[in-house]
């Protein structure tokens, strides 16, 4: 049977857009670590890591020609990608934006993405770097601040997201359009409420914990509430897909989804390939950006007065 792509279709732009933000986030990536990698190289113990390390430096050596292109070409890298953080999610909501779907058919869907993988990106940071910080001792590297400043981009952000779901309601009302107003009192009253209060209570209500200083400062109340965002999201997405196409025009097509055990076997197996790959990169490649922990050290600065080692708080570091 001969396949006939629809290329006005806008998954095609999801190619474009994700292919784009892919290349250019993972060449940033790259770059970002090449003095890095020649550290490796100088510093292994085995010819073998000092081959493959070697060839991945693309010749480092330090040089003052060097660290000019670098820094070049990194700037120009993280202008490129700065954008394409908003330009890729607002293509991805489009998917659903320009369907006729009840429940998809909204012009919010932009900045609601662009904010949810904002708060979601960062809430997922925290979920990996607090084990990180406290198994391997990186706290004078990591420190509170840092974390403390990224709660407070996650309860600015939770907080949009908030207001996102609230306009939908109000767009579904303010239209007057009989199916939409459905397609959200169903998801907020339907059979998959559960999971609508479950986005709305992990997304909107548990960042509010930063408000207060103290939580925001508390390692276990702020890795819980990483958790509990990520959880939050993953409900964001299957409210969007599931309700809206588990109750669509046609009453002779309605359903309820049950996963099956390929479904759930997936979902568990991505876990396992997230967490495989990321056990390697620590494994093998440097945690924290070397060269840039460098540049921010009291003995990087030639006008110091002293160079006793502090954090970047300007904290005595701990023994």
């Amino acid at each position: 049977m001969d396949m006939w792509p629809q290329f006005r279709s806008p998954l095609l732009w999801d190619v474009f857009a994700v292919g784009t933000y892919f290349t250019v986030s993972l060449v940033f990536w790259y770059i970002g670590m090449v003095p890095d990698l020649a550290t490796l190289r100088d510093r292994a113990n085995t010819k073998v890591k000092a081959i493959a390390y070697g060839i991945f430096a693309l010749g480092w050596r330090g040089s003052m020609r060097h660290w000019h292109r670098y820094e070049r070409a990194y700037l120009l890298l993280a202008a490129l990608a700065t954008p394409l953080v908003l330009s890729v999610h607002s293509v991805v909501s489009f998917d659903f934006a320009v369907s006729q779907l009840p429940g998809w058919h909204t012009t919010i869907f932009p900045p609601y993405f662009v904010a949810g993988a904002i708060f979601s990106g960062f809430a997922m940071v925290l979920t990996l770097a607090i084990p990180a910080r406290e198994l391997w001792g990186l706290k004078n590297f990591i420190t509170m601040r840092h974390l403390e400043n990224m709660n407070k981009i996650i309860l600015v952000t939770g907080t949009m997201v908030g207001y996102a779901y609230g306009t939908e309601f109000f767009i579904a009302w303010y239209s007057g359009e009989l199916y939409e107003k459905f397609a959200f009192v169903n998801r907020a009253f339907g059979q998959y409420a559960w999971a609508y209060w479950i986005m709305v209570s992990c997304n909107v209500a548990v960042p509010q914990l930063f408000w207060f200083k103290k939580a925001r400062t508390s390692i276990w109340i702020m890795f819980i509430v990483s958790l509990l965002v990520n959880v939050g999201m993953w409900f964001e997405r299957f409210v969007i897909v599931v309700t809206s196409l588990a109750q669509d025009f046609l009453p002779s097509s309605w359903g309820y989804f049950t996963p099956t055990w390929v479904d759930v076997c997936t979902f568990i197996g991505s876990f396992g390939l997230f967490m495989t790959l990321f056990l390697l990169f620590i494994r093998y490649l440097p945690v924290l950006a070397i060269a840039e922990i460098k540049g921010v050290m009291p003995a990087a600065d030639p006008h110091a007065e002293h160079h006793e080692p502090v954090d970047t708080l300007g904290q005595e570091v701990q023994e």
